[in-house]
Order: structure tokens, then C-alpha cells, then sequence
């Protein structure tokens, strides 16, 4: 097995935690476009009803890291602003889903098409093989991060 801590991965994580940061900018860059309709704690919200369709506040709430009654008033901003739409649960109908509306996704959707933009942008001034190699290098990180022994997000 190889010995994935030699002296030159801490070397390695500087110059990825450099470059990171960039990205990161470029994200940042173009979620200004987005958050001067929605806060930044909405937005992530939206996300995470995107991924989980009809999550409960209950989930909302777990995934955010808030309390209940902080994720409860921060989605009456976001059905307030026409984001969101809350349903009774199938199951129990005391339970409520939430469920992002037309207006919420399409703004989720210039967040990323913006975002894509912008890298288009940087990505044209690299070489192919820097492009390609910059693709595959984050392939092998994001299935790094996949391995089920992989706890970094959790520590």
C-alpha cells in the first residue's frame, strides 16, 4: 500500500488549498448574482431541498446545523419570497415537505450557469493539458472524498 502521507502531500495540499481558493472565488463571484435575491443560509437551504426532494424541516434543519425554529423562520423568508412551497407530508400529514418552486430552481439555475461562465472563462486561458489534467486530478479527489473510509468532512 501506497504511503499516501509523504513529506510532498503536505507540500501538495498547500498548493491545492492555493488553488482551491481561486475556485472558490469564482464560485463566490458569481453566487453575489444570486444572493442579492436570497441570503446566503437560503441559498445553502435551497440546495439542500434540491438535492432532497420534499425533505421535512426536521431534515432541513439536521442538514444546516440550525435548530428547528431558526430553519422554520428561514423557510418563511424563502416561501415569502416565492422560493419554496411547503406541502403537508404523504405519510403524515402533520409533517411538511418542502419543495423548491419554479422561481426558486430557475434561480439555482443561473447560479450555476453563471458559475459555469466563469470558469469557462478561466478554463480558456489554460492549455488542454492543464485542463485535462485539472479535471482528472479533481476526479481523483471527489472519488477520494466518495471512499467510505473517508471522514475529512466529518472531522
Amino acid at each position: 500500500m501506497p504511503d499516501h502521507h509523504a513529506p510532498d502531500v503536505a507540500a501538495e495540499a498547500a498548493a491545492v488549498d492555493s488553488a482551491a481558493e481561486a475556485l472558490l472565488s469564482v464560485w463566490d463571484t458569481a453566487r453575489e448574482g444570486a444572493t442579492d435575491r436570497v441570503s446566503g443560509s437560503q441559498l445553502r437551504a435551497m440546495l439542500v431541498m434540491e438535492e432532497f426532494e420534499g425533505i421535512n424541516l426536521r431534515g432541513l434543519a439536521s442538514s444546516l446545523g440550525m435548530i428547528l425554529s431558526s430553519a422554520s423562520r428561514l423557510c418563511d423568508r424563502l416561501v415569502a419570497a416565492g422560493m419554496i412551497e411547503r406541502f403537508p407530508g404523504r405519510t403524515d400529514r402533520r409533517e411538511i415537505s418542502l419543495h423548491l418552486t419554479r422561481t426558486g430552481q430557475r434561480l439555482l439555475d443561473e447560479l450555476r450557469s453563471e458559475r459555469r461562465r466563469r470558469l469557462s472563462e478561466v478554463l480558456g486561458q489554460m492549455t488542454p493539458a492543464a485542463r485535462q489534467a485539472l479535471i482528472s486530478g479533481l476526479s481523483g479527489f471527489g472519488d477520494a472524498m466518495a471512499k467510505p473510509d473517508s471522514d475529512v468532512l466529518s472531522a
